[in-house]
């Protein structure tokens, strides 16, 4: 990946369908045409490996992957740092989140297994509060998530809405030996003192889908529905109607499956509370499953969004706006030659990227849909990067990572996930790890063992079309 910022370049289409990912639709060759939207890479300016991000009312941009919180307020021109004594001195996991309603950023810092540091600044971060315990001595705490939403009529709802502490719920989950824990908070996330278990280690009368507790980000919808997605071998997503009083698991994506190892999925809602769910399916293909009753069913027949020609893919992401109108973003690859071709295990590779031998490269996509409600949805895909970010593969499963012969570095380089936000615009933000950087960035066949930065960057969406439809088609900030 290029230092300096870059336009997206390359656009593919391919008109959707519903169907599974037993009976793909023949591989072709998508004609180019005028892209549907374009990007601008940004460097965020230090090493950014399982980002996230997210946009206050003021248009700046907060990025967070290790203990800085960096801020930008001329759309990715340059960044800083915003820094108070009373943030966390460390950390052993991150996590960034803005309320959409309230523009509150919080500054999650996991200390170890100790708990959790959050702080907050309710002013673009000129100023911080924390509480340095904030989720007191939890053991086996990993893969810290926070997300805000509307208080309900149901459950901890009453109890938020008579205190009025906090204009919205706050959810703070994490994975343990007893599967995804969730917390709720009324105060605005000073402290957690409800929760319950979102999804068990084995769900009741299930021994066939465990979960180790890792999961997607937390989401909610308008309508004040909480989606929490665990990493499972059948997709499936916790529930929640009452602020996360009590959850329920449904199950989707049978037909399309998931890849072993795999990444977590994750879930939007429209303004309309539709919901979208992306995984990655068996076949490496981005998919999409919807709902419109509040999660309680999905679609029977999943739709592949990712176009035809990517045949590997991970790090799915989704952001959703008015009703039908959404975006994915992930690392795909259209090294179709290779398959079949021995991969790092000396096996044949079917497209899984854990084990992509030399000559696989991988790029930042994006796919929009503007009648993602349809029948069959049309899907646009933008090639955002000019270089690769990863040069062969990419470590999936955390245990089985690979060290490069005669070195100490390793394909674990970009750990777990990327983020994807949207500006009060319908404008989008991809945060995520750039692997290829000099020589591998300008090598036309860069090898994998040069690909191992993890400099944080960002796409912003410059033009194209808003995800809300009132806004029309957007301008370069």
């Amino acid at each position: 990946m290029r230092v300096l910022p870059v336009l997206a370049a390359l656009v593919v289409v391919l008109a959707g369908c519903a169907q599974k990912a037993t009976n793909p639709v023949p591989s072709t060759a998508p004609a180019p045409e005028t892209p549907i939207a374009t990007f601008l890479v940004s460097d965020v300016g230090r090493d950014g490996p399982e980002p996230s991000i997210g946009i206050t009312a003021s248009g700046c941009a907060f990025f967070l992957a290790d203990i800085a919180v960096m801020r930008s307020c001329n759309g990715g021109l340059s960044w800083e740092q915003v820094a108070s004594p009373l943030q966390a001195p460390t950390t052993s996991d991150p996590y960034l989140w803005v309320d959409p309603v309230t523009n509150r950023i919080f500054d999650l810092q996991m200390l170890s297994t100790q708990g959790t540091w959050i702080a907050w600044s309710d002013d673009d971060g000129a100023t911080w509060l924390a509480n340095p315990l904030d989720m007191g001595t939890v053991p086996d705490i990993d893969h810290i998530k926070l997300a805000t939403g509307p208080w309900t009529n149901a459950g901890f709802g009453p109890v938020g809405k008579t205190l009025g502490v906090y204009d919205q719920a706050t959810y703070f989950c994490h994975n343990s030996g007893e599967g995804v824990l969730c917390y709720t908070s009324f105060d605005g996330g000073m402290t957690f003192p409800v929760g319950s278990t979102a999804i068990g280690a084995v769900l009741p009368g299930e021994v066939t889908n465990p979960t180790t507790g890792l999961h997607g980000a937390i989401s909610t919808a308008p309508d004040g529905t909480v989606y929490v997605p665990p990493r499972t071998e059948v997709p499936e997503v916790a529930v929640s109607h009452d602020n996360g009083y009590t959850w329920s698991v449904v199950q989707l994506g049978q037909d399309a499956g998931t890849p072993n190892p795999r990444k977590n999925p994750e879930v939007a809602a429209d303004t309309a509370s539709n919901a979208y769910y992306t995984w990655i399916g068996k076949d490496f293909g981005v998919y999409v499953s919807r709902s419109t009753d509040g999660g309680k069913t999905w679609d029977t027949t999943s739709l592949r969004a990712s176009p035809s020609n990517v045949i590997s893919t991970t790090f799915p992401h989704i952001q959703a706006g008015d009703p039908g109108r959404i975006a994915l973003a992930y690392l795909g690859s259209t090294n179709k030659e290779l398959l079949g071709t021995d991969d790092i295990d000396k096996k044949p590779w079917g497209g899984n990227p854990h084990y992509a031998p030399e000559g696989v490269t991988y790029d930042l996509y994006v796919t929009f849909s503007l009648d993602a409600l349809a029948a069959n949805p049309t899907w646009h895909t933008v090639k955002v990067t000019g270089d690769p970010v990863q040069a062969g593969s990419i470590c999936i499963s955390s245990g089985d990572c690979r060290t490069d012969a005669g070195r100490t570095t390793t394909n674990r380089n970009l750990l777990d996930f990327n983020d994807l936000s949207m500006g009060r615009d319908g404008r989008l933000y991809i945060a995520f790890a750039d692997g290829c950087r000099g020589e591998c960035a300008h090598d036309g066949s860069p090898e994998a063992s040069d690909s191992r930065a993890r400099r944080g960057t960002v796409a912003i969406q410059e033009t194209g079309p808003s995800l809300y439809a009132t806004k029309g088609d957007l301008k370069p900030l």
